[in-house]
């Protein structure tokens, strides 16, 4: 690996902008945003029209989350086409599915046998079939998968993180153009958008309830995820791609994959984007031949371009302090924010707002009911522009954590370094590959080139 230098950072080439326009940018009124007139293909299902199809890419556990989400949001939805890179997964999916439908409305599930896509390439030919396409393959895939599905006219739902490098949040970027001119309804599974406890936050934060936030700390600190064993008939593409989460063209590592919640969390109340991440993070407990080649912990400082600076942290050991959550300090007072719960307090300690989540409904159906109805309805729901640019901050921090230097926004953005293979092919070398003891490349501070 080669020795990159440090790189001024940039403060002035991030524009900051109001809190109120980021907010229209990056959350919505329930229903979405209303388009006077859009074409066919965004106007495609109102009120009472034909069923909507949906195509699920990516039949994991989350894919198949999300699809029993969209088929639950009313009547006139149906699953017609699925597609994985392995069949036993899609099996499985396919499965689950007919069994949660089964009794009460099994017409939902009409995937016949000519319907399942299976490989590198599927994802195509079950986009083609259906109206809205539900993406959650792991993170990689997203921009060539996205930029299919806005190409064919499709409505889409897709998983965070929305790319592994810049080229891939830069792709995304452009193709979310796309979707606006098309008039095409994107969300995406950044789902705290869609939650009534932040929601109400961030309207009380908006409101000044606790002036300007001035300071932060944001939080994903767990035991960490599975690790599937290598098999003897596996070559190295497929190990890599049964155990997507511990490489880095894959996943983008747990700050990208899971942090990126909290990371999200911080821009959307702070009303920016930041402008630096400077950090660090290594592996000390998850260290083996299984673990791939991805850090167990990442301490990063987000400075943005307002002065509030955000202290990020994430990790997967087992045994220690979990904690899923963010805490602000403004100039008024402080905000207090995890699973349901928003606290809003004065600096002198007085509850401002207490959320009550008693009648609150799940922000993962939520995102999806939100969906269909904007579709139905002719209007239009467009997640992109923020869920790429959060992609974006929480892959500056990776590079910060793997560098050890300062990381601007724009030259983060701006990066030609792709971490994703030339070839998707079941023969084709991945980008990582082990060495004669079975080990991954490691990132190294001070060493590996991130830019």
């Amino acid at each position: 690996m080669s020795t990159i230098t440090d790189k001024q950072t940039d403060n002035n080439q991030q524009q900051k902008i109001s809190r109120k326009d980021f907010v229209k940018a990056s959350s919505l009124a329930a229903g979405g945003l209303m388009v006077g007139s859009l074409p066919f293909s965004g106007r495609a299902q109102q009120a009472g029209a034909a069923t909507l199809k949906v195509a699920l890419v990516g039949c994991g556990g989350r894919g198949t989350g999300a699809a029993r989400q969209a088929l639950s949001t009313g009547e006139g939805v149906q699953l017609v086409a699925m597609a994985d890179a392995f069949r036993d997964r899609l099996d499985d999916s396919f499965e689950t599915l007919t069994n949660v439908f089964a009794e009460e409305a099994p017409e939902k599930i009409n995937v016949p046998e000519e319907h399942k896509f299976t490989g590198f390439d599927g994802y195509r030919e079950a986009i083609g079939l259906a109206d809205v396409v539900i993406l959650a393959t792991p993170p990689g895939f997203r921009p060539y998968h996205f930029e299919a599905a806005i190409d064919a006219g499709k409505h889409v739902f897709m998983e965070k993180p929305l790319a592994t490098d810049a080229p891939g949040v830069r792709k995304v970027l452009e193709v979310g153009e796309r979707a606006d001119q098309k008039g095409l309804n994107v969300v995406v599974g950044l789902q705290r958008h869609y939650q009534n406890s932040y929601r109400e936050a961030i309207q009380r934060i908006d409101d000044g309830a606790v002036g300007d936030i001035l300071s932060g700390q944001v939080y994903w600190n767990s035991a960490g995820v599975w690790v599937r064993p290598r098999e003897p008939h596996q070559n190295e593409m497929e190990y890599q791609m049964r155990n997507w989460y511990y490489f880095v063209w894959l996943c983008g590592d747990h700050i990208m994959e899971q942090h990126i919640h909290n990371i999200d969390v911080a821009n959307w109340f702070i009303g920016e984007y930041p402008s630096s991440a400077q950090g660090m993070g290594g592996r000390e407990v998850r260290t083996g031949r299984e673990h791939g080649q991805i850090f167990d912990h990442h301490f990063v400082e987000f400075t943005y371009p307002s002065g509030a600076v955000v202290a990020s942290q994430c990790r997967h050991q087992p045994d220690t302090m979990n904690r899923v959550a963010e805490f602000f300090q403004a100039t008024g007072g402080t905000i207090d924010t995890s699973g349901d719960r928003a606290v809003l307090k004065s600096r002198d300690g007085q509850t401002l707002y207490e959320h009550n989540a008693d009648e609150d409904p799940n922000p993962y159906q939520q995102e999806h009911n939100e969906l269909f109805a904007a579709i139905r309805n002719g209007e239009q729901i467009n997640d992109t522009e923020n869920g790429a640019k959060s992609t974006l901050t929480a892959l500056m921090g990776r590079m910060a954590t793997y560098s050890g230097k300062v990381i601007g926004w724009e030259e983060a953005l701006n990066s030609e370094l792709s971490v994703m293979p030339e070839e998707f092919s079941w023969e084709a070398a991945p980008p990582v590959v082990p060495d004669e003891s079975g080990f991954y490349p490691v990132p190294v501070p001070g060493q590996t080139e991130v830019l």
